[in-house]
This record gives structure tokens, sequence and C-alpha cells, in this order.
């Protein structure tokens, strides 16, 4: 893996020592947030977090980064990418789909689709039927506001089909680079519309809402079908509202993720945070794994 660039950067690089393994007495570990994308993606991708917001640490071709994790000791990867402009959704959920192939057993794959695109039902019907097992949404990058009638044929499909919806709806981190304002698209109370309108599909908001972490919280309370991951927010990397607090969340309802491989310090990290919340075994059961085998339907691996 390449070294950290250093580069006046709003987010500098952190320099966090690596750990060789997974860390002693942790369950098997399922990352439900790990980026994949084909090699021209990767590097376009790159290029704009080393000129917008922080530098990528982990640099390589998709299968080198994905054994860099197994290597270490990460059990399951649900792998994520997102259609950046109409038209390129099939050709990245083909990707997804051979990648699966190759990762027989160790990877779930999601789908993607640009919201307002023609045939985005269609898209994704053909992406189930080749065995991918949800979506993967990001509304700072596709510019979509989650109460646009373009949203209801994605929602309407995933619910139909029983498959989840990761949707990076929290409104942070904004940056000026961004085609949108998240802070106009990315509100707590426009989830909110959809879990009422949808109660059937499953929907993760990663980085724990980011950073309305209150108002993710209190709704995890209220809406059996939302669940959110750790990604960045449990780094202490980016600023916050608040230091997140555990023990005053519903457990059942949160599931690591990492935000590999575009990520400006170790690998473990979070997963090093996490273990020192000094939760019971049975709460690092559910954050590290079986929230994950269950928002995914993933067989116990």
């Amino acid at each position: 893996m390449n070294k950290v660039p250093q580069l006046d950067l709003p987010f500098p690089a952190v320099g966090d020592k690596e750990g060789d393994n997974v860390p002693p007495g942790l369950p098997g570990i399922v990352d439900t947030h790990v980026h994949v994308f084909p090699g021209p993606v990767f590097k376009a991708l790159w290029e704009w977090f080393e000129k917008n917001a922080w530098p990528i640490r982990y640099k390589g071709t998709t299968p080198e980064l994905l054994e860099y994790l197994f290597k270490r000791g990460i059990d399951h990867v649900v792998a994520l990418q997102y259609a950046h402009k109409p038209g390129i959704a099939r050709y990245l959920n083909q990707y997804m789909i051979d990648l699966c192939l190759n990762f027989s057993g160790r990877i779930t794959g999601l789908a993607t689709v640009f919201p307002g695109e023609a045939d985005a039902a269609i898209i994704l019907e053909e992406a189930f039927s080749a065995g991918l097992q949800g979506v993967k949404l990001h509304a700072h990058v596709q510019c979509f506001d989650m109460n646009s009638p373009d949203m209801d044929p994605i929602y309407e499909v995933c619910s139909t089909n029983g498959k989840p919806l990761v949707m990076h709806v929290g409104r942070e981190p904004k940056s000026e680079s961004y085609m949108c304002d998240p802070y106009e698209l990315c509100r707590a109370d426009k989830l909110e519309q959809v879990l009422k309108d949808y109660p059937e599909l499953k929907i993760c908001v990663p980085h724990l809402g980011m950073d309305e972490y209150t108002a993710y919280q209190c709704m995890t309370e209220t809406y059996d079908n939302l669940w959110l991951d750790t990604s960045v927010a449990c780094a202490d990397f980016l600023p916050a509202e608040k230091h997140v607090r555990f023990d005053e969340m519903r457990i059942d309802r949160i599931m690591y993720g990492s935000d590999y491989p575009n990520i400006p310090y170790a690998w473990d990290r979070e997963i090093k945070k996490i273990q020192k919340a000094q939760l019971s075994n049975a709460s690092m059961a559910k954050i590290f794994r079986e929230n994950a085998l269950q928002f995914f339907s993933i067989a116990d691996c």
C-alpha cells in the first residue's frame, strides 16, 4: 500500500499505527462499509479526495484492497459503489457481480443506480436477479432529494424485493466542491418521511447520520426499519456535535463500517475505538457481526 501523502488539505492525514491483525478478543467482524470501484473510477475518486478533503492512505486495485482486509482477519465485507452520473450504473453493477463471483462467500455486493435516470427500477431488478443484495446511494455526489418522486421507483423496487438501501444522507462531511449543498438535501426529518412512507424498507444511514447524531439516534428508537453504520463517525477525525456514546444507543441497530480504503488513518482505527467503549460481549457481537448478518441477509460467515 502507498504511504500517506502529506498534503495541505482541510483534513490532514493521521499518522496512527495500524495493526497487523484484528485485535484479539473480538467476534468475527463484518465490515459493512467498504468501497470498491474499477481502477479508473477509483483513480478519479482519490484525486478528488486529495484535492478537496483528505489524503487516501490505502491505494491499489480492488482485489488487492480486499485481500488486505481479509489477511488481517476481517471475516466478511459489504462492498459499496455509487454511480456519479446517469448511464454508468449497469457497468458498475456488472463490475460488482463479477467481483462477488471472484470473492465467493467473502463479500456481499450492493448495486447502484443514478436517481432519476431512465429505467432505474429495471436496472435494479437486473442487478438483484444477478445476485446483488441491496443498493448504495450517495446524496452528496448524486445530488438527489430523498423526498423527490425520482426516488420512489428505487424505494419501491427495494421494498418489493426485500433488499436493503444504504444511503449517505447525513449532511457531513460538507465540501464546497460538491455540485450541491448537502445541508439543503440532507436532513434527518427528510429521512424520517421516507421511513414513514416505506415501513417495509430497511435503510442504513452511514456515519451514524453525521452530524445529526441525536436526531438519528432518536429515530432508531422509533423506527424499526432504520440502521446506522459507524464509518468515520467513531474515528475522532472529523468535527462533530457530540462524542459517540454507544451506551445511549439502540445497539441492535448499529453496524461497524470502516469507509476503507477512502480513509486517511489506519484501517483498524475505529475497531480499536469501539473496543475501548467497554461494551458487553453481546453488544460487541451485535455491532461487529450480528446486525450486519440480519440487515444484509448474509448467511453466517
